[in-house]
């Protein structure tokens, strides 16, 4: 029986910031097996596709070839005949220059059902992102947008008369390299040398640019090499409206390239804090979690859960990874009803949280040590069951053994190093364009050591705690800052410190 056809989503990405997506356009996304993505489209909105989705990027000016409209139709249609759904990721909105009449007039030649989501357009995260208003009630009533780029297959040209008439705000969008030919022509046809002008870089990503000008001094302000597409420029009176405080370029850590290195799955909080405090983040996983090559530790431990007065949990993975287990055996959170829970810190704790699960005993110090010299008074005669990762330090037993306890271990997660780092971040770190990169465990300091050798000294080190400080020092890797308390929180605000 032939495979049904499946579907296409024309997808507004937005500008570049992640949390511009729509909610529809994450959903879509998220559903898509295939996913064609304009070069302008942020990476990190990658996130929200399905693991196993083929990822196809539609190239970049100046890295390789760029596939071309014809092959983006080719491509959309041979994916939705094979039974697949597609999504077809377009930098801002799909419907303002993006050539969706072209690809919709494509799909449905070929019978391809689709839909599109649009999308925050350009020129609004520009308005909205640098306070310049788009419309002003005493002197922009309009908007017009403009491609600086027209079609070449077009003999007619701009009706630049018109233009330099028009009673609101241009916005020009691809309009960098041929600023000085449409700006000499506005002026040409009326339009006053002294109009006010914006020119916004990248609008909505951290590295976001926001220059004022005239119209009459946009071509020397643009000239070659000076701003770098792709830009919006704004031209009109609203311009000069501008707000006075400039919410964006406030944020304390605006222009600052972060590197965070946790494991896929549990980076996003530190990200998201580093972004809305204005960071460009990085993303290198340093190591990987998963489940254990074997689950028998564990699954004895499992079956004999009355036997313990308390389990021990080292990191947020073991608790989800442990909990998660018992419903193999048929079990709930009812089968942990005789023990006690003691938690290394409150990330830890707060993963309990997420099962309902309140910790007994939290150290004031979130480490191996503190947490043993806590448990220590219970701990003589006691049974206790510490679940684990596959590698780590043995303290935490051999103290709880000495203080009498019958200690038993279960490695519930394996943690393994990343050994091959994206090429685009090594080079950023080995090039010095990453500030800070962020340690948040021992097995990470290591892992980035021999991930990246001598060149994790080209980036200022910020670690959770002493502990990881140290072996980054001993290592002969100097720490710029560390983390006090011992959290991803703490992280944060040692770089905000380092900052000050």
């Amino acid at each position: 029986m032939a495979k049904s056809t499946g579907k296409a989503y024309l997808i507004g990405a937005g500008p570049g910031d992640p949390g511009l997506l729509t909610l529809r356009g994450r959903q879509r996304l998220g559903e898509a097996e295939v996913v064609l993505y304009d070069y302008l489209v942020n990476p990190r909105i990658l996130q929200y596709a399905r693991p196993d989705a083929e990822l196809c990027c539609l190239g970049r000016h100046g890295h390789g070839r760029l596939v071309t409209q014809d092959e983006i139709h080719e491509q959309m249609i041979a994916a939705a005949r094979a039974g697949k759904i597609v999504a077809r990721l377009k930098g801002g909105d799909p419907a303002i220059f993006g050539r969706t009449a072209e690809e919709l007039a494509a799909l449905d030649a070929a019978g391809v059902p689709y839909e599109v989501i649009p999308g925050i357009s350009s020129a609004q995260a520009a308005s909205s992102y640098t306070g310049i208003p788009l419309t002003h009630r005493d002197s922009a009533s309009c908007v017009a947008l403009v491609t600086g780029q027209q079609s070449r297959d077009r003999e007619d040209s701009f009706d630049m008369a018109g233009l330099a008439r028009f009673p609101g705000t241009l916005v020009f969008y691809m309009g960098v390299t041929s600023a000085p030919q449409w700006s000499a022509e506005l002026i040409a046809h009326g339009k006053p040398r002294d109009t006010p002008v914006a020119i916004v870089r990248r609008a909505s990503w951290p590295q976001q640019q926001a220059l004022t000008t005239t119209l009459g001094e946009l071509a020397t302000v643009l000239a070659p090499g000076k701003v770098r597409p792709p830009a919006i420029v704004i031209v009109g009176e609203a311009v000069a409206a501008r707000s006075a405080s400039d919410w964006f370029a406030a944020r304390p850590l605006v222009g600052r390239s972060i590197l965070v290195t946790r494991p896929a799955g549990q980076s996003e909080g530190l990200v998201e804090a580093l972004t809305e405090l204005g960071a460009a983040v990085y993303y290198q996983p340093a190591i990987e979690i998963g489940p254990p090559a074997d689950w028998l530790a564990a699954d004895a431990a499992i079956r004999e859960l009355a036997s313990f007065e308390w389990l021990v949990f080292s990191s947020s993975n073991g608790v989800r990874y442990f909990l998660d287990r018992l419903a193999t055996h048929k079990l709930d959170l009812r089968a942990l009803g005789g023990c006690k829970i003691a938690a290394i810190g409150p990330g830890t704790a707060e993963a309990l949280r997420e099962y309902h699960l309140h910790a007994d005993l939290l150290p004031e110090e979130y480490r191996a040590e503190s947490l043993a010299e806590a448990l220590a008074p219970a701990a003589k005669g006691a049974n206790i069951l510490l679940l684990r990762a596959s590698r780590g330090r043995e303290v935490l037993a051999e103290t709880l053994t000495a203080a009498g306890a019958t200690v038993r271990q279960a490695v519930v997660y394996q943690s393994r190093d990343v050994t091959t780092p994206d090429p685009e971040i090594a080079d950023a770190l080995r090039e010095g364009r990453i500030e800070w990169t962020t340690v948040t465990s021992s097995a990470i300091a290591r892992s980035l050591i021999a991930m990246f050798g001598a060149d994790l000294k080209q980036t200022k080190l910020v670690a959770i705690s002493p502990l990881t400080a140290g072996v980054l020092t001993d290592a002969g890797y100097e720490v710029s800052a560390i983390a006090d308390p011992y959290t991803t929180a703490g992280v944060v605000d040692a770089i905000l410190a380092a900052e000050q």
